[in-house]
């Protein structure tokens, strides 16, 4: 059966080839992300959550003991691959935060990690507002490097040579909740700081499944993942470490339907 095929961000496409990478490098999330939304959008047993941009199911793993029936919707073939090996109990289906395959009214929120800077915002607001009920709930959620950490701040030199475009992306997106006839308020935020654990390996796949390197032609990635490590060496913070702490503010940001 041949899979579909959607509109995506070029960048995007990065992540059919860089699925296992991402499941063994990218950090999860913190508890309390998955509690404070929880609250925020009034989940639980009971009711109905649809995640855009699941990936490999880093975030659904954090938000299955709220309790609510979750469904999981994915562009990449290689990340849903991934994702029913990992959360096999959780559906997943083809589909884009433009292009809901689901009903009218199903969900009573809507969440995003580490995605909705790749959609385009106004048709993927209205898309969501479709699938919710009146007065339902969008939750966004970053993992953002903490780059008050040396070593941090360096691997983000080096993957910014490759990669100009995420600050343009931000205000893009937060610009279209200030549009006239947005169908949701601008949400509100907050900063949760959490530390992923990681060897050296884990590390570089992190970073090598950044969208815009896993892209990149297999020489040019080569020289990020040199680059990389010679970082890991050398740097006093992580030279000769078995393993390492990545740093990182979790953004969680949350609104509800104006209608």
């Amino acid at each position: 059966m041949r899979e579909p095929t959607f509109r995506t961000a070029p960048a995007v496409r990065g992540f059919e080839r860089s699925a296992e990478a991402y499941e063994r490098g990218r950090p999860g999330y913190p508890a309390s992300v998955a509690r404070h939304l929880a609250r925020a959008l009034r989940l639980g047993p009971r009711r109905t959550v649809v995640e855009l941009g699941s990936g490999t199911g880093k975030f659904t793993r954090t938000l299955v003991p709220v309790g609510c029936a979750i469904v999981a919707v994915e562009p990449t073939a290689a990340m849903r691959r991934v994702f029913e090996r990992t959360v096999p109990d959780i559906p997943v289906i083809p589909g884009t935060a433009e292009e809901i395959p689901l009903p009218d009214g199903l969900a009573d929120a809507v969440v995003a990690a580490q995605a909705f800077q790749w959609f385009r915002p106004r048709p993927a607001m209205e898309e969501i507002a479709r699938v919710l009920r009146p007065g339902g709930g969008l939750g966004l959620v970053w993992n953002v490097r903490d780059e008050s950490v040396g070593w941090m701040k360096a691997v983000s030199r080096i993957l910014g040579r490759y990669n100009r475009t995420p600050q343009v992306r931000e205000r893009r997106w937060k610009a279209a909740f200030r549009a006239k006839g947005a169908p949701f308020p601008p949400p509100r935020m907050r900063r949760i700081s959490h530390v992923q654990r990681a060897t050296p390996s884990e590390v570089l796949d992190r970073f090598l499944s950044v969208s815009s390197i896993a892209i990149l032609p297999a020489a040019e990635r080569r020289k990020v993942a040199t680059e990389i490590r010679e970082l890991l060496r050398t740097d006093p913070v992580t030279r000769g470490r078995s393993s390492v702490d990545l740093p990182y503010d979790t953004e969680v940001y949350w609104t509800r339907l104006k209608r």
